[in-house]
């Protein structure tokens, strides 16, 4: 059975914009406009679990959006984005001592949102920023490089990384052996990712290793106000699933067939979930066969994919 864990005093002085779980859910940390990151141990042989501040990390001049840890191959790393349009990247050297390793400044507006690559294609993190930047940063052999390019005129507000290999390929790799893209010289696995933007587009990207660069695939239009929020299914199942929500109290699921070209626009189908309020906030589970979907109404609601198609509300959460 399912718990709902509660901190009763998170220690933040403003609203927070993020909290999210380490790989092995034992560790919680936490973004404000208080311009702090905290970090939390949770014990979980007690009932309910416990909850102990550990380390409060300072360094933005503005609200933290939004905070990313790596895959813990790559150590104990932390990504944070802010509206003081920097990425700070912090590692923790020792129990609760924590470094600032690297400081990304070239975007010149807020960054709204980072996300980690899956760990099989490497140590990279990718961001959507106010100025209509996406860069990509690249932690390898213990130094950092990086990709920047224009994706969205008006502003990117999100990203989120595609799996790591395409449909049906843990289970009939001689199918797809020769579908999967080899960009970036990972023996077969794919760098993609998608975003989405002020100017109301989803837009789809894949790593060129010719030009060690970002090339679009595909855009994907048919929202009709600014994209808050995307999110690739992060499993390989027999279809691709894109989820992106809007302004315009839409939602769309966007379906790629297993046999369908994902740089082929009008291969992409989507339906569109109605909202009465703005949508803020759109996850895929681990399993890749539900969406949960935050409002402005402060409302969680749970998607599934009916048999026969479609998709339908399973449950709601008030908070």
């Amino acid at each position: 059975m399912s718990q709902t864990q509660v901190i009763s005093s998170s220690t933040h002085d403003s609203t927070i914009h993020d909290a999210v779980l380490d790989y092995y859910s034992r560790r919680l940390a936490t973004c404000s406009s208080d311009k702090t990151i905290k970090i939390f141990d949770i014990d979980s042989a007690t009932t309910p679990p416990s909850h102990r501040l550990t380390a409060t990390l300072t360094g933005h001049e503005g609200a933290v959006w939004c905070i990313s840890w790596s895959h813990p191959k790559f150590g104990t790393i932390l990504a944070s984005s802010s509206y003081d349009g920097r990425i700070l990247i912090w590692k923790e050297a020792a129990p609760a001592q924590w470094q600032r390793i690297y400081e990304f400044t070239l975007h010149t507006a807020s960054v709204n949102l980072v996300a980690w690559s899956p760990a099989e294609v490497g140590c990279h993190l990718a961001a959507a920023s106010s100025d209509g930047n996406v860069s990509v940063l690249t932690f390898e052999n213990n130094t950092f490089s990086h990709a920047i390019f224009p994706a969205h005129g008006l502003g990117a507000n999100a990203v989120s990384w595609a799996p790591a290999t395409l449909p049906g390929a843990l289970t009939n790799s001689a199918q797809t052996t020769g579908q999967i893209s080899t960009a970036g010289g990972n023996g077969g696995l794919q760098r993609r990712f998608v975003t989405g933007g002020s100017d109301n587009l989803v837009k789809l990207w894949e790593y060129n290793p010719t030009t060690a660069g970002y090339d679009n695939l595909a855009t994907l239009a048919g929202h009709t106000d600014w994209v808050r929020d995307v999110s690739w299914s992060p499993t390989p199942l027999s279809k691709q699933y894109i989820a992106s929500a809007s302004q315009d109290h839409t939602v769309r699921i966007w379906t790629l067939p297993a046999s369908g070209d994902v740089g082929d626009a009008s291969q992409w189908t989507s339906e569109e979930l109605n909202f009465e309020v703005v949508v803020w906030r759109v996850s895929w589970s681990q399993a890749g066969n539900v969406l949960a979907v935050s409002g402005g109404d402060n409302r969680v609601s749970l998607w599934k994919e009916k048999l026969k198609g479609g998709w339908e509300c399973v449950k709601t959460i008030e908070e």
